[in-house]
């Protein structure tokens, strides 16, 4: 056997060797891809399912696709999502962008937020981002150093409900806004006009309707008018006749014209009495006169 034919030989071995290394790096790498898809399980929420997290103990993400720290916390996020069996606690994400009303749900007003849940309370986190410090936030337990949601304000309470559906009412509306914008070519304040005008039309409808439920649910009362009996009126109208009465106009001439004949005759009576007075002073100075006279004879 010559030595090009050994050194053929040798070449194949190291070939097939070779190519056997490479198809098994390639598996155990397909392999470990495999183990660590099937470890992840971010369980995506919506407004459909969301309220699955009400049961035992989740961490829940809320982001969206456009924003820039959202998508740097989405592998360290999917790894710690790895971890969920090992800490017996589920992990979730809600895109905000598909679930608006969820935001409005939980008062998310920056992105990422990060929510840990158990039994329905709910406590924002707000510690570092990264794997190590979830897993530390639930296996130490930290998340018992953190106040929970009041009850006024848990999204699950009556009123967060309502808060839910006006962010979804804002979201039709802004669509609504562009679309006047962009497919009709309408000016922004035509698009304002138009919904400042529905908004008090439709104000006004709610007011009628409103009224219309409290006067059905609580009716105005009917005014009862009291009917007087005859003996009633009869007393009434003696009182009237005997001195609750105004005198008349008849009744007025006449107290006038008395009183105008008593003025009168008191002053005649005045008048004959100082006439009596003057006529008695003059008999008294002639008798004074009188026995003047006499003294002097």
């Amino acid at each position: 056997m010559s030595n090009t034919s050994k050194i053929s030989s040798v070449c194949k071995m190291a070939v097939k060797v070779c190519s056997r290394l490479v198809k098994h790096s390639l598996f155990m790498l397909i392999f470990e891809i495999c183990i660590v898809v099937g470890k992840q399980k971010v369980v995506q929420l919506n407004e459909d399912n969301w309220k699955e997290m009400l049961d035992k103990e989740w961490m829940v993400e809320f982001y969206a696709p456009w924003c820039p720290a959202c998508k740097a916390l989405q592998p360290l996020w999917e790894e710690f999502s790895t971890w969920s069996e090992d800490l017996s606690i589920k992990v979730g994400q809600v895109d905000v962008t598909t679930s608006p009303g969820l935001s409005g749900r939980f008062m998310v007003t920056a992105l990422p937020t990060i929510f840990h849940v158990l039994n329905g309370e709910f406590r924002q986190y707000r510690g570092a981002r990264d794997k190590d410090a979830f897993i530390s936030f639930i296996e130490d337990e930290k998340w018992k150093t953190v106040d929970a949601i009041p009850s006024w304000k848990s999204p699950a309470s009556f009123q967060m409900s309502v808060v839910s559906y006006f962010f979804k009412l804002s979201q039709v509306l802004r669509a609504v806004h562009n679309n006047l914008m962009e497919e009709y070519g309408m000016p922004t304040w035509c698009s304002y006009l138009i919904f400042a005008v529905a908004t008090i039309i439709i104000g006004a409808l709610l007011g009628l309707v409103l009224v219309c439920l409290i006067d059905l649910i609580y009716p105005p009362k009917p005014v009862l008018v009291q009917s007087k009996t005859e003996p009633e009126l009869e007393k009434e109208k003696g009182e009237q006749e005997s001195g609750g009465k105004e005198p008349s106009g008849d009744e007025l001439d006449d107290d006038i014209i008395k009183d105008d004949v008593d003025e009168e005759g008191s002053d005649a009576v005045a008048t004959q009495s100082g006439s009596d007075t003057e006529t008695k002073g003059e008999e008294e100075n002639s008798n004074v006169r009188k026995r003047k006279a006499r003294k002097a004879d």
